[in-house]
C-alpha cells in the first residue's frame, strides 16, 4: 500500500486531503504540532511535530517511507502564533532537501495569484517557497486553489458565511473585486491526481472554478444559502473603517488571534482571487464545481447559521467581558475607601476589607487582560466564573442586604458568569 504524508494534517485542506488519499488507496499519516487538533481524526495515524524545529535528519527520517507528501502547512500573517518566513520558506526548503533524497513527490498546496511583488507578505513567501520547489531535483505539483469553500468553516470562509448572515443589515464591501471560488472536494480530488505520475513533476496549476463573481455576489449567494431573508440595508463602508478593523486585528494576531480580516485579507480580497482552470482540466479532464454546484451539494443547516452568527459574537463576548472586569477592578482600586465601607458597615474587619477590595480588583483587571490573550482565553473565562461565584457568596456571608439592593448588583453578577461560560464553550480553534 502507498504511503502519504500530510503537512497540517487537521487543518481545512489538510483534513479533507487525508480523507481523499485514504479513500484511493493510500496509507495516510498526517503531521502538525497541536495533539488536540489531531484528537478530532482518529482514523488516522499521527505524528505530532513542530515542522519549523526539524533538522535536516529528521526531515529525511520523516519521508524516508512516503511515497507522496501534502505540504497544506501555512498561515495567513505574521504573528504571536506564525512566522511566514519559516512556514512558507524554510519548511519548503527542507522539505525539498529530504524529498530529494528520498524521491518523495512533494504536491505543495499554494494559491491562486502568488507572486514575488504581491502586495502581502502571503503571497510573496509563498511563491518564495514555490520557487524553492520548482527549482529544485524533487519529483513535484504545485496546486494554487482560490478560495476554498467546504463544508467546515474556517478562516476566510467563515468571514464570509458570518457577513452573510448578519441579520437586518449587510455591508457592501470589495464591491469591483472579482472571486473564483473552490470547493474544498475539488482541492482533495485534484491532490489525489496530482499523486499519479501521469500528472508531471514541475506541473503549476490553479485550481478553481470556471467563472468568477464579484465579492458583493459572493456574499449574497452565501445569505440566499444559508437561508437568511434578505437584509433591508446595504451601506457602503468606507474605506477608513475596513483599515481601522485590519489594524485591530493585525495587533491581537500579537496577543495569538488569528483574526481573518486582518490587513491581508483586506488586501487580498481588494486585489480579487483569480485563476486559470484550463491547464489543470486540460492535464486531468477534471472541471472544478461552480459556485452555485458548490453550495447546492452541501445545504446550510441550521448549524450552519448558528455558526455563521456566533462567529461575530465571540469577539464582542470577550471584549465585554474584558471591558467589564478591567473597569470593576479599575474602579474598586480607584474607589478603595468607598468600597471598603460597604464592607466594614457590615462589621467586617478593617484590615480584611482592604484586602479584599484591593485583592479583587487586582484579581479582576488580571482576568480582564488574560481573556484577550488567545491562548488563556478560556482560563480566564473559566476564574471570571469561579470569581464571580466567590463574590456572590462572600456578599451573602457578609453583606446579604446587597441581594436586597434596589439596583440588583449582585443578581447582575449572573449574566456575566452566563456569558463567560459562552466564551468558554466556544473557544476552539478548529
Amino acid at each position: 500500500m502507498p504511503r502519504a504524508l500530510v503537512l497540517g494534517g487537521y487543518g481545512l485542506i489538510g483534513a479533507a486531503c487525508m480523507a481523499a488519499l485514504a479513500e484511493v488507496g493510500y496509507d495516510v499519516t498526517g503531521v502538525g504540532r497541536s495533539t488536540k487538533a489531531a484528537a478530532r481524526f482518529p482514523q488516522f495515524r499521527w505524528k505530532h511535530l513542530d515542522l519549523t524545529t526539524l533538522s535536516a535528519d529528521q526531515w529525511t527520517a520523516l519521508l524516508k517511507d512516503a511515497d507522496v507528501v501534502v505540504n497544506a502547512s501555512g498561515a495567513l500573517q505574521d504573528g504571536a502564533r506564525d512566522s511566514l518566513s519559516q512556514i512558507h520558506v524554510d519548511v519548503v526548503r527542507h522539505l525539498v532537501q529530504a524529498a530529494t533524497k528520498t524521491q518523495t513527490r512533494v504536491i505543495q498546496i499554494s494559491a491562486a495569484g502568488v507572486s514575488l511583488e504581491a502586495n502581502t507578505a502571503f503571497l510573496r513567501t509563498k511563491a518564495d517557497g514555490d520557487a524553492i520547489l520548482s527549482n529544485s531535483q524533487a519529483n513535484h505539483v504545485i496546486l494554487r486553489p482560490t478560495l476554498v469553500l467546504g463544508r467546515e468553516s474556517y478562516g476566510g470562509s467563515a468571514l464570509l458565511r458570518a457577513l452573510a448572515a448578519l441579520p437586518v443589515i449587510m455591508p457592501r464591501v470589495f464591491q469591483s473585486s472579482q472571486i473564483q471560488t473552490v470547493a474544498l472536494a475539488d482541492v482533495a480530488h485534484a491532490v489525489a491526481l496530482a499523486c499519479d505520475l501521469k500528472v508531471p513533476s514541475g506541473t503549476i496549476a490553479d485550481i478553481t472554478e470556471p467563472n468568477a463573481q464579484n465579492f458583493d455576489t459572493l456574499v449574497l449567494r452565501t445569505r440566499t444559502w444559508l437561508g437568511v431573508s434578505a437584509p433591508i440595508w446595504r451601506p457602503t463602508l468606507p474605506r477608513w473603517s475596513l483599515t481601522l478593523t485590519a489594524r485591530c486585528a493585525d495587533a491581537f494576531s500579537w496577543l495569538g488571534w488569528r483574526a481573518p480580516l486582518r490587513s491581508t485579507s483586506l488586501a487580498v480580497l481588494d486585489t480579487g482571487i483569480t485563476g486559470d482552470p484550463l491547464p489543470w482540466h486540460a492535464l486531468t479532464n477534471h472541471t472544478c464545481h461552480p459556485l452555485a454546484e458548490t453550495l447546492e451539494n452541501h445545504p446550510a443547516t441550521a448549524q450552519d447559521r448558528t455558526a455563521a452568527r456566533v462567529y461575530l459574537a465571540l469577539p464582542l463576548a470577550i471584549a465585554t467581558l474584558s471591558l467589564f472586569w478591567l473597569l470593576s477592578g479599575l474602579i474598586g482600586l480607584v474607589q478603595t475607601p468607598e468600597a471598603m465601607r460597604v464592607l466594614t458597615t457590615t462589621g467586617t474587619n478593617p484590615t480584611f476589607a482592604a484586602l479584599s477590595v484591593i485583592g479583587g480588583g487586582i484579581a479582576d483587571i488580571f482576568l480582564g487582560t488574560a481573556i484577550l490573550i488567545r491562548r488563556h482565553t478560556r482560563k480566564a473565562a473559566i476564574g471570571m466564573i469561579l470569581l464571580s461565584g466567590t463574590y456572590l457568596l462572600g456578599a451573602a456571608l457578609l453583606t446579604p442586604a446587597l441581594y436586597a439592593d434596589p439596583l440588583g448588583p449582585m443578581v447582575k453578577v449572573l449574566p456575566g458568569m452566563t456569558l463567560a461560560a459562552f466564551v468558554a464553550l466556544l473557544m476552539d480553534d478548529r
